[in-house]
């Protein structure tokens, strides 16, 4: 799966495979007609409260950034979003003006590392048999 970070406001293209919006709220002065997304996963955005605290400061963003990767690694949405990724290429879709200091980068680079990590299973422990232990005495 490849992972493409581009502004809502930037015209569709027939190359960005699967179109998400990442955000929490609706782009302003943007149709649905001309967004034409795919899935819109407001639920995965950071929640309204680090949003507004990082406001788009570059001096906030290495906070932000850890505080929104902790909200992710708690959100159960994030199961049902990484199932719909299951395409060769995916597009995520921000309004924010700065393509590098953004959530959506952030959202990027955790989805990028979640796939790499191999899937964690618990396996129940087998059963001991049972040795025969012998003894051997002393003369």
């Amino acid at each position: 799966m490849t992972i493409v970070l581009k502004r809502v406001y930037d015209p569709r293209e027939a190359s960005d495979g699967f179109r998400v919006l990442v955000d929490r709220l609706w782009p302003r002065g943007l149709t649905k007609e001309k967004a034409a997304l795919d899935l819109w996963a407001k639920e995965i955005a950071p929640s309204t409260e680090l949003r507004e605290e990082f406001n788009h400061r570059p001096e906030k963003f290495a906070e932000f950034k850890k505080h929104y990767r902790l909200e992710l690694s708690k959100n159960p949405a994030l199961a049902a979003f990484r199932k719909e990724l299951n395409r060769p290429k995916v597009t995520l879709l921000f309004a924010a003006r700065d393509p590098k200091i953004n959530h959506a980068a952030v959202l990027a680079e955790y989805l990028t590392q979640c796939a790499k990590r191999p899937v964690k299973t618990k396996v129940a422990p087998a059963k001991k048999k049972r040795q025969a232990v012998t003894r051997r005495r002393s003369r």
